[in-house]
């Protein structure tokens, strides 16, 4: 079985590459996305993103409007079918203006080795702003 481990490598990997259909094929049909989790700009709610059509629509709404993503983890960790990778991201915005935040990202993988959870704990308030 694939490890949530590895797939939240995929995961991230095809987010930096802009992967939209190789991203959203690594998520299971039920699949829930909460990013950030609870009630935020992106999600007033605080249900989070579920179904892959959800999911489709929060790529399309706020992963893509991107023009470049990159994670650096510093720890991961594992526990049964799920991992905490701990670390941030930086996500540069059209304009060149860069935005980096702590990070921890939780994923959870079902019997298949799909993905049926993402849960990504960031503050909106905690986010640093730079040029390029």
């Amino acid at each position: 079985m694939t490890t949530a481990l590895e797939m939240s490598r995929k995961s991230m990997v095809a987010s930096e590459a802009k992967d939209r259909d190789g991203w959203l094929a690594l998520f299971a049909e039920d699949a829930v996305v909460e990013d950030p989790v609870g009630p935020s700009f992106i999600d007033p709610e605080g249900a989070g993103q579920r179904g892959k059509a959800a999911i489709a629509a929060f790529y399309d709404n706020v992963i893509s409007q991107s023009e470049r993503i990159r994670f650096t983890i510093h720890r991961s960790i594992e526990c049964g079918d799920e991992v905490a990778n701990i670390g941030e991201i930086t996500i540069t915005l059209p304009g060149n203006q860069s935005a980096t935040v702590p990070i921890c990202n939780i994923y959870r993988v079902n019997a298949e080795g799909l993905l049926v959870s993402l849960r990504s704990f960031w503050e909106h308030d905690k986010l640093q702003f730079s040029e390029g």
